[in-house]
Order: C-alpha cells, then sequence, then structure tokens
C-alpha cells in the first residue's frame, strides 16, 4: 500500500515563499515518477509540476515555471516543492501524487495525498 503525506503548507505574503514536502511510504519510491497538483478554490484540479523517477527530468505548468522547482530525495522518500514568489492565485490546496511509471506527465497518477492548504495573502 503506497501513502503520501504533504506537510509545508500555510499562510504566507504575496511575495513570500513556501516549501512544501511529501514523504512516501510503501513499494520502491525510486521506481516512482512524482508530481505536485493543487486545486484553488471553486476550481478544477490542476497540474503544477512533476520530477522523474531518477530526478533528472522535470516538467511544470506554464503558471509557475520559473517560480516553483521540484526535487526529490530518494534516500529519505521525499519529494519537496520550493514555490517562491508567491502570488494569490497560488492559493489552493496542493497534492502529492504518485504514479507507477518513471518519467513525469501531467496525468496518470496512481495515488495521492490528502493535501496541505498554501494561503498567500496579498
Amino acid at each position: 500500500q503506497v501513502q503520501l503525506v504533504e506537510s509545508g503548507g500555510g499562510l504566507v505574503q504575496a511575495g513570500g515563499s513556501l516549501r512544501l514536502s511529501c514523504v512516501y511510504s510503501g513499494r520502491t519510491f525510486s521506481s516512482y515518477a512524482m508530481g505536485w497538483f493543487r486545486q484553488g478554490p471553486g476550481k478544477e484540479r490542476e497540474f503544477v509540476a512533476a520530477i522523474s523517477w531518477s530526478g533528472g527530468t522535470t516538467t511544470y505548468a506554464d503558471s509557475v515555471k520559473g517560480r516553483f522547482t521540484i526535487s526529490r530525495d530518494n534516500a529519505k522518500r521525499t519529494v519537496y516543492l520550493q514555490m517562491n514568489s508567491l502570488n494569490t492565485e497560488d492559493t489552493s490546496v496542493y497534492y502529492c501524487a504518485a504514479k507507477g511509471t518513471p518519467l513525469p506527465s501531467a496525468r496518470g497518477y496512481d495515488y495521492w495525498g490528502q493535501g496541505t492548504q498554501v494561503t498567500v495573502s496579498s
């Protein structure tokens, strides 16, 4: 059974930074591509970023390119999302997800965490 637990959300002022973490438990972490998604108030869930099993390949939504960075530490079974230059549009519940293939993508994820709230104030 795969479990994902996010942490690091909170309240931050516009222009500030946060780092989200997602700890993975279950099958071999290094075999899974990992992704971050978010769902804002009244909005559908959207893709944010993804990383390959090795960490060598990443992909981002256009809305976060240059501001967010996804990374992973396979020894710690953890994936991170460093978020800089936050704005009010980034206010969402952020979800970590895992897929049983090595390459990152915006869809096709098998396992999901419960989410962590990020609120950006103006």
